[in-house]
């Protein structure tokens, strides 16, 4: 056998690509993409394997697979989450504290992940920043046992998110359909939720029909929110709205709109370092996590692990 591909086959590096069903290449009309992306991905000299998301997998058996593949090799590779903000929230949970690095490939409707660490949304621009980027640490934050990329909220936005669901399922995946859904919400549902908020270590009893909390500073700043910078520091941010009839609730969406809303009377913001929600009615609360949306036990713990996960990102050109 000729020595230098001996050399070859030991240097080629892992690279793992979870990709869901529903959001994967085919839902988002990329098939032909697909086997471009391994010819670059092929070029760069990795080693690619395929895993696919499907409700009859177990995630936790399949990343314990990938995590395993990847630790054992000198080069630790990259782990590529293909898909929307759930499938990058189910791949960041599991790679945190890991030093493994993960690649994105936006196939999502909004990719806010992407765009705010400046990943190109084009995917074969996409795949080159995974193969020759570097990787850069970021902040991801946590509620309970779970993690939150983008956002995490409870009251009107999981039930917005279900809205959308069936939106996009008729009328395919467009973001207008994201704020035709909030507006049918606000005007349907007016529900509140009686809680207790407490903000390191104050407590505040709250009645609220909506609690969102950001983790994405290029989010926040596209819903005209302050509280971005609170979280490119790595900290809790938070809004809390405390009146639930329509009109003020669609007076809020206006102001909102116009980038008011912190001005607005009954909105009320907070910076972080943890903060607890907690309901004396509900064992368990209804919370959106990355538009994924989840039962969970009461209290909710939210709080900030800085630098916890390592995403590839474009090479930073300096002059010098």
């Amino acid at each position: 056998m000729n020595p230098s591909k001996i050399i070859k086959m030991r240097t080629l590096k892992p690279l793992s690509i979870i990709y869901n069903q529903k959001s994967g290449f085919h839902a988002s009309k990329h098939e032909d993409m697909y086997e471009q992306l391994m010819t670059v991905f092929t070029e760069f000299g990795f080693e690619i394997q395929v895993f696919e998301l499907a409700e009859d997998v177990s995630f936790d058996d399949l990343m314990s697979q990938v995590i395993h593949r990847h630790s054992q090799n000198a080069n630790l590779g990259v782990v590529v989450a293909a898909g929307g903000d759930g499938t990058l929230n189910a791949v960041a949970s599991k790679l945190r504290h890991t030093h493994i690095p993960m690649g994105i490939l936006p196939l999502g409707t909004f990719n806010y992940v992407a765009k705010v660490l400046d990943i190109p949304l084009d995917l074969l621009e996409a795949a080159e920043v995974i193969a020759t980027g570097t990787p850069r640490s970021v902040h991801i934050a946590t509620i309970n046992d779970h993690v939150y990329l983008n956002n995490a909220s409870l009251g009107l936005y999981p039930l917005f998110i279900k809205k959308r669901e069936l939106y996009n399922k008729y009328l395919g995946r467009l973001p207008l359909h994201a704020y035709t859904s909030a507006l049918d919400v606000l005007l349907r549902e007016n529900k509140s939720m009686k809680l207790s908020v407490t903000v390191d270590g104050k407590k505040y009893p709250v009645k609220t029909p909506l609690i969102f909390f950001g983790n994405n500073q290029l989010q926040l700043c596209d819903m005209k929110l302050r509280i971005a910078e609170c979280a490119a520091q790595g900290r809790v941010a938070g809004v809390v709205i405390t009146k639930s009839d329509r009109l003020s609730l669609l007076n809020m969406l206006w102001q909102w709109i116009q980038g008011k809303v912190e001005e607005t009377q009954d909105v009320y913001s907070f910076c972080a370092d943890h903060v607890v929600v907690d309901c004396a009615k509900r064992s368990k609360l209804t919370v959106a996590l990355d538009g994924e949306i989840l039962e969970m036990k009461a209290p909710l713990n939210f709080s900030v692990e800085k630098n916890a996960l390592n995403i590839m990102v474009p090479n930073v050109v300096t002059s010098v």
